[in-house]
């Protein structure tokens, strides 16, 4: 599919790169200064609903660059212009909501690095879009690094294929554990409370299971979360057929509040995790936040993470179906 717009015009960001004859991600900028304002691109974006969507699915991320988007409303009008269902987060990451569809991204620690991951990747039903906006970029790193998750998963056979086999045979099984309430000084410190949206243990449960979790209450007032089995790639329809790294064993193998095993039980080898870290790393694409970015991930095809980040940094997040 060529790129043919008139109310569009491509554009580069620093870090972009060339996968698969593709461009990640495809920059969009106004096509002359008079068309920079919010007014003209929601106008653009509604003539060019369809056509933009295909543009997320094709190259995997969409990056709307140059146009003069100030703040919470006029992020949110912009989502609202493709009429996509949304989604409410579910997660560990603590969010506050901001107006109507837009809720902050991580507010864990700058300091920390957010590992790359498919959004709600372990719950039944996850985003298809992660969009994201930069209100207030950092003076130094908060890059928004992302993935093709196709890659991770060509490149973990080429180099594991017993163990690629064995884990997709036997499925994935995570833990975490919640505390009762929310702790900001870590990125993944939001309570049960508020991930459930409720202060009734019992309800808590029931939602738990209908998002496809087990429950174990501790001592301590929190709450262990076990999901599993979990597959270990998928594919999604009109992605080339392409086998997605779905899962999040890098980021929850044997740390303090997570763990992923195989669904039987049975280790998954460091050297495999680490290695896989590596590919992971290797394979994504940056690119530095500028005030007014807006960033479309297909969530079905990519992976993202935080760089550690200097405040003053402001990026806002919506997520559709």
């Amino acid at each position: 599919m060529e790129f043919s717009c008139k109310d569009f015009k491509v554009g580069k960001c620093e870090g972009e790169k060339q996968i698969d004859g593709e461009t990640l991600p495809l920059v969009l900028q106004p096509p002359s200064e008079a068309k920079s304002d919010v007014k003209s691109l929601l106008e653009a974006l509604d003539r060019n609903k369809e056509w933009f969507d295909q543009m997320i699915t094709k190259n995997s991320a969409v990056l709307l660059r140059g146009f003069d988007v100030q703040n919470a409303v006029e992020f949110n009008d912009i989502i609202e212009t493709f009429g996509w269902e949304d989604i409410r987060y579910v997660g560990p990451a603590p969010r506050t909501h901001i107006h109507k569809r837009v809720w902050t991204a991580n507010e864990g620690p700058l300091s920390e690095f957010i590992y790359y991951h498919h959004e709600m990747v372990l719950i039944k039903e996850f985003p298809k879009k992660v969009i994201l906006f930069c209100e207030v970029p950092s003076p130094e790193g908060g890059e928004t690094p992302f993935v093709p998750s196709f890659r991770v998963t060509e490149r973990m056979v080429q180099e594991f294929p017993e163990m690629v086999e064995e884990l997709e045979k036997k499925g994935l099984r995570y833990t975490f554990t919640a505390l009762s309430n929310d702790n900001t000084g870590s990125m993944r410190g939001r309570g049960w409370q508020d991930a459930f949206a409720t202060t009734d243990p019992a309800e808590a449960e029931r939602r738990a299971r209908a998002l496809g979790m087990d429950v174990e209450w501790l001592a301590n007032g929190g709450v262990k979360t076990i999901l599993g089995p979990r597959c270990l790639t998928r594919v999604f329809e009109g992605r080339k057929g392409r086998r997605m790294w779905f899962n999040t064993v890098v980021g929850m193998h044997g740390k303090d509040l997570s763990s992923a095993t195989m669904a039987d039980g049975s280790e998954i080898p460091a050297d495999v995790v680490k290695r896989c870290g590596e590919i992971i790393e290797e394979e994504s694409i940056q690119f530095k936040w500028q005030k007014g970015d807006v960033l479309f991930l297909d969530n079905y095809a990519t992976l993202h993470g935080r760089r550690p980040a200097l405040p003053p940094r402001k990026v806002l997040v919506a997520t559709c179906k």
